[in-house]
């Protein structure tokens, strides 16, 4: 009986490790800096045809905004964190900028952006 056990514990195992998350493929810039460790309350992706994913949902560029003030609505001071495919135009990285400032500005909230990035490489 324990060995049937095990056997199923190792299918289990080897098999939901082939399932691939539901993730946006994106190409971070890369940055020579250390890594911030600071906790984001929100993901923000968008991809290199510029389609936006708020915590891995699409949204629109009018649906932003209105989405993360209610994702944010409860904290005082959170963090979005941004993960933009290098070939995105900075317009793009300033739309979700602005969001997050109009919010601020209209519930006198602190909420900032940090800019996801991968490690360069030597």
């Amino acid at each position: 009986m324990s060995d049937l056990v095990f056997l199923l514990l190792i299918f289990f195992m080897l098999t939901s490790t082939l399932i691939s998350p539901n993730a946006i493929k994106l190409l971070l810039p890369q940055s020579s800096s250390g890594q911030t460790m600071a906790k984001q309350n929100v993901t923000v992706s968008i991809d290199a045809e510029e389609h936006f994913y708020v915590e891995n949902q699409p949204k629109t560029l009018e649906e932003l905004e209105p989405f993360l003030e209610a994702l944010l609505n409860d904290v005082q001071e959170g963090t979005v964190k941004l993960h933009s495919d290098h070939t995105v135009q900075v317009q793009s990285v300033v739309y979700v900028i602005d969001a997050v400032n109009h919010i601020n500005q209209r519930h006198n909230t602190k909420h900032k952006v940090i800019l996801a990035t991968e490690a360069k490489t030597k």
